[in-house]
């Protein structure tokens, strides 16, 4: 009886150490129509998937937005203006159906932002280029030039911490030179410490008299939430007798690709 009891207390004890974080974000909980995207066009000014906020600047006037949208259009061969929408990959991480669009305008009030609902050490996400960004670059269009090997796409992830500090930077290159990113790739986040808030920045060797030239978009999937085939893996060295020293495993896993 009193292994049974020890046992309970352990598991309680594991569930209250991992719910005290937001749930990862991966916007299967939002519903969109078949072949479709939201904009903000509501003025609602953002979403929540599970616990975190993304925010969202629409102006009815024009029509336009920044900020963060999300979608579930499937066409990897659009390109132009009307692609700001597709995800080069046609699909979310792990072929899921939604997934989340990052438009950094130049205009904005405000930056693209991620709140979260309480100080927390980030994981990490996955991202990848749109096909308005992809095409841009790979063949070149009436404002952007075709990429070369000198050339590159660079996301700029900052974190803020609870008291409006900044915490510090991840850079991730979604172009180096002709390798332009087509794939759900990881960003390790982990390095920023605890944050509050994370904003976002894009920045290219493709510029002109008006500011950055590049097409400034990419996808999101997956935010704080990297369990794919790594999950298996942790869980069988565990049951071969692998140690791990992380008390909440399931939030800590990390994955190079």
């Amino acid at each position: 009886m009193k292994r049974f009891l020890s046992f309970i207390c352990v598991m309680v004890f594991f569930g209250f150490t991992c719910s005290a974080s937001a749930q990862p974000a991966d916007f299967e909980d939002l519903s969109l129509d078949p072949e479709s995207f939201w904009n903000g066009s509501d003025e609602s000014g953002g979403f929540f998937s599970n616990t975190v906020f993304f925010s969202n600047n629409y102006n009815a006037e024009w029509f336009s937005w920044d900020g963060f949208a999300y979608s579930n259009l499937t066409d990897t061969t659009a390109q132009g203006f009307e692609a700001q929408y597709n995800a080069i990959t046609g699909k979310g991480k792990n072929n899921s159906d939604i997934y989340a669009i990052c438009y950094v305008s130049s205009f904005a009030a405000t930056p693209a932002t991620i709140t979260l609902p309480a100080e927390e050490t980030i994981s990490g996400m996955y991202v990848t280029n749109t096909n308005y960004a992809y095409y841009s670059m790979k063949n070149g269009d009436d404002f952007s030039r075709k990429f070369t090997e000198d050339d590159w796409f660079l996301l700029t992830i900052t974190g803020i911490d609870a008291e409006g500090e900044t915490a510090g930077a991840v850079n991730f290159k979604l172009a180096d030179g002709t390798d332009i990113v087509d794939t759900w790739t990881w960003v390790d986040l982990s390095p920023l410490g605890k944050v509050k808030e994370l904003t976002f920045s894009l920045s290219s060797t493709d510029n002109g008299d008006y500011g950055m030239n590049t097409p400034a978009y990419f996808a999101m999937d997956n935010f704080d939430d990297n369990l794919d085939d790594d999950f298996d893996d942790n869980l069988d060295q565990k049951d071969s007798g692998g140690s791990s020293d992380n008390t909440c495993f399931i939030q800590s896993l990390t994955h190079e690709k």
